[in-house]
């Protein structure tokens, strides 16, 4: 369902180890210094279902890929109703860190069609206005994450896994913007800014026509 909201909706995607996180953040700090409304989110979400999706991720017994996709859809769909919409409706500009094409890209590479899960995620989302996708290679990504953030990594950042990840992200990232994910932070959060405020102006040209 696209975003007939007043408010502005963005998503960061990427494979584990990107930046998104960072730059969602970065993103959302440099709006409100500019004095906009913002509200930065994630998902999976802390709710009922987020839990239990994050407890899969660190199982050594995981959830099989059809559950999985069933707590992120619920999850998605509680997220939408209890934050996502009510912010938009107040005209705020929303910045999620992974969406979607998370979802397609990740349950995926365990087996999943990926774009018949965008297409029902389609039909039951509120699409966003603006979607930056941080590319990187999956071996910089894991090298990111065991020294960069001197993190052990969990069933979703193998080398293995995250490659598959990043195939099915060069399949359905078209209606992304797509960043290089080796530049520098201040960099990248400079570019998304710049990207973010053009959507807007234009949103609103849009609307007032």
């Amino acid at each position: 369902m696209k975003n007939t909201y007043p408010g502005f909706f963005v998503i960061i995607e990427g494979i584990d180890g990107s930046g998104k996180s960072t730059l969602a953040n970065n993103l959302y700090l440099a709006l409100k210094k500019q004095g906009k409304d913002c509200l930065l989110t994630f998902e999976p979400t802390k709710g009922q279902w987020g839990a239990i999706l994050r407890q899969s991720f660190f199982s050594e017994q995981r959830l099989a890929p059809e559950q999985e996709l069933n707590l992120f859809m619920k999850d998605r769909e509680e997220h939408i109703e209890k934050v996502i919409v009510p912010a938009l409706k107040q005209g705020r500009i929303v910045i999620c860190d992974r969406y979607f094409y998370s979802t397609a890209a990740y349950q995926g590479a365990r087996g999943l069609d990926p774009i018949r899960i965008i297409e029902t995620c389609k039909e039951a989302s509120i699409e966003p206005d603006l979607c930056i996708f941080l590319e990187i290679e999956p071996q910089e990504a894991v090298k990111r994450i065991r020294h960069g953030r001197k993190e052990d990594v969990n069933n979703f950042e193998e080398l293995d896994y995250l490659t598959k990840v990043a195939h099915i992200y060069d399949q359905i990232k078209d209606e992304c913007v797509v960043l290089d994910a080796q530049n520098s932070i201040e960099n990248l959060t400079q570019q998304a800014i710049r990207i973010l405020l053009e959507r807007l102006k234009e949103k609103v040209r849009s609307s007032s026509s």
